[in-house]
């Protein structure tokens, strides 16, 4: 089996102060907060000021990282940041973060596997430390999914959210965090959920190509109840394990209905999943980290926890991870 040298060693969170509520969003398109709870259990969600972009978000993640676990990142040798809002198409936001931190001497990069990106991005950077490449990398998933939302589309704008989150690994031989994992992608199903750029076709058929969020709701959450519940099942067997030695499932927070649906189908209780949906929406790559910190934070996670994490969504690409909690 795969041995992992890579260790969590510390996690921050942020999130931007305005809210957008239910209520709000009744002004913009026809709907309520009745409606939009039942079918996806968000309440509110947040949004970044005008003058407050994706990379803006990650750095105060890492702020909040380093001042809760009195880290320094001045030795941080890689830095990638998971996200499919960046500030530019170039530079990337980890050089712009990489600049922010004012670290000297680290590679930087962006990872976009849209909403499984820091799923991804966990994977790569496992990778590179246990290979030796690297020995201490910072992972963001970091989103301004307001800026890509079409606000008179009432199916998607009442999901998504801007936030960021942030972990860093650390080279550690006798207590690594990763366990097993598994990864895959089913793009001939892109047209499920996109966001254009510079071509108007996909697969050979033509898209909307307005800049904004577009997704077939039902195409994306039959493909998310199967392929999610298939995808745990093999994380775990990779690691020689079961469904009961999770203590937490932290999947992508997309929608509760399909969070619930996904639990019922792995026959896993929905009281030891954490979600950030409620109060934050979905906010992509950021979800998970925010999802997992947010369990930190109310005391739910303790040392010594195995926790399930699985990224799904755009590509369409899933990305599912076993892991040690030793945060101290």
């Amino acid at each position: 089996m795969f041995q992992s040298k890579a260790r969590i060693t510390a996690i921050g969170s942020y999130v931007p102060e305005r809210t957008l509520t239910n209520t709000e969003l009744e002004k913009l398109v026809e709907t309520n907060d009745e409606w939009i709870v039942q079918r996806t259990g968000i309440k509110e969600r947040r949004m970044a000021r005008e003058d407050e972009f994706t990379s803006d978000l990650a750095y105060q993640a890492v702020r909040n990282l380093m001042e809760r676990y009195n880290k320094s990142v001045d030795d941080v040798d890689l830095i990638i940041v998971c996200t499919m809002t960046p500030d530019f198409k170039t530079p990337s936001v980890a050089s712009t973060l990489q600049a922010k931190l004012g670290i000297k001497n680290t590679g930087a990069f962006d990872l976009n596997t849209a909403c499984s990106g820091f799923t991804y991005g966990l994977y790569v950077a496992n990778g590179m430390i246990t290979s030796g490449l690297n020995k201490k990398v910072l992972v963001v998933g970091s989103e301004t999914l307001s800026r890509i939302t079409d606000y008179t589309d009432r199916a998607t704008c009442i999901l998504f959210g801007d936030g960021a989150g942030a972990v860093l690994l650390e080279y550690d031989e006798q207590q690594p965090s990763f366990i097993s994992s598994h990864i895959g992608s089913e793009g001939e199903g892109g047209k499920s959920l996109y966001c254009s750029n510079l071509s108007n076709m996909m697969n050979g058929e033509e898209i909307v190509d307005n800049g904004k969020f577009v997704q077939n709701g039902r195409a994306v959450y039959k493909w998310a109840v199967t392929t999610v519940p298939k995808g745990m099942k093999t994380v775990l067997q990779n690691a020689s394990m079961e469904l009961k030695d999770v203590d937490w499932f932290v999947p992508h927070s997309a929608n509760l209905r399909m969070i619930e649906s996904i639990c019922e189908r792995s026959d896993f209780p929905i009281e030891q999943t954490l979600y950030s949906l409620v109060n934050c929406g979905n906010t992509s790559a950021a979800t998970i980290p925010l999802s997992l910190d947010q369990g930190v934070r109310e005391g739910k996670v303790k040392n010594g926890d195995k926790i399930l994490l699985y990224g799904f969504g755009g590509g369409l690409a899933h990305a599912g991870l076993f892991i040690n909690w030793t945060v101290e």
